[in-house]
């Protein structure tokens, strides 16, 4: 036992080795050297899928935005929708023109005939769009003391843009306590977002407000300004409405009463007419009964 142990282990090894061989090359690997693919809108692009340890490949592309799925290579063969303007390469698939709807995940799969080998590579396709021009929704008034809420949308913009904020043509920083000429003023700014919140809102915050969008695609865009004015909150005004609702209340039921105490309500009720008595044609009477009658009455 002893004297056969060293031939055992080296016959174990070069067993476990063999064993290692065939998985790596009967599982198979799929891999690309681009995993993102960044490319100006209206240009070409090409996707790169490298594959090895397949007796019968078979490739297909899948393309993913959002909650959107669609086949973009089927069983080694381009799809309809697509046929027009991408074709099968030797290392991948290349796009003649791109537009903004092509950014997004794409998937390289591929498997073996017999469906016991299978594996996959993700490329994310980006469309450089520049940005449109944004637009920022401001009030054009808000109470001091309370929460006000601005935000800054655009929708073309790829990869989707980053937002910034201006008051009065400077520069607003993403904390105010560390700018002298915002330290006043108590607000948030979310520049994947563009949301620019004040809790609360001093009478500091009244001025002129713009938006810029940019996403590193051409040149910055900056919105139309937009007035804001923080007012203080109308206590007098509300206090008169309350006493005028108040007076008005107290007339009414002044009203009521009087009418009770010098009676005209009684006296719409004795206006009103009684019960009314229908007449009825009387009934048909014998001859002996008309006779008493007609003696009674003479």
């Amino acid at each position: 036992m002893g004297s056969g142990s060293p031939a055992g282990r080296r016959r174990w090894l070069f067993f476990t080795s063999v064993v290692l061989c065939c998985v790596a090359t009967c599982r198979g690997s799929v891999y690309t050297s681009q995993p993102e693919v960044r490319v100006p809108e209206n240009s070409t692009a090409t996707l790169t899928c490298s594959y090895s340890g397949y007796s019968s490949p078979r490739v297909e592309w899948k393309f993913t935005h959002g909650d959107v799925t669609s086949l973009v290579c089927y069983n080694n063969k381009i799809t309809a929708s697509y046929k027009d303007r991408v074709r099968i390469t030797t290392s991948g698939i290349a796009f003649t023109e791109v537009t903004r709807k092509d950014s997004g995940m794409y998937t390289c799969m591929v498997s073996d005939g017999d469906g016991n080998t299978y594996g996959e590579a993700n490329i994310q396709l980006i469309v450089l769009v520049p940005p449109s021009k944004p637009v920022a929704h401001v009030p054009s008034s808000a109470t001091i003391g309370n929460r006000a809420v601005f935000t800054c949308s655009e929708k073309e913009g790829s990869p989707p843009p980053e937002f910034s904020w201006f008051k009065d043509g400077i520069l607003m920083p993403s904390d105010p306590k560390h700018n002298r000429a915002f330290s006043n003023s108590s607000y948030t700014l979310n520049q994947k977002t563009g949301e620019l919140v004040f809790d609360p809102l001093t009478a500091f915050d009244s001025g002129d407000y713009s938006c810029e969008a940019r996403n590193g695609v051409g040149s910055p865009m900056v919105s139309e300004v937009v007035h804001m004015e923080a007012a203080e909150l109308n206590v007098g005004g509300i206090v008169a409405a309350v006493l005028v609702t108040l007076i008005l209340l107290g007339l009414l039921v002044f009203g009521v009463w009087f009418a009770y105490s010098r009676g005209y309500f009684d006296r719409a009720k004795k206006g009103t007419p009684g019960k009314k008595v229908i007449y009825s044609q009387p009934s048909a009477r014998s001859q002996g009964e008309f006779r008493q009658t007609s003696s009674f009455l003479v």
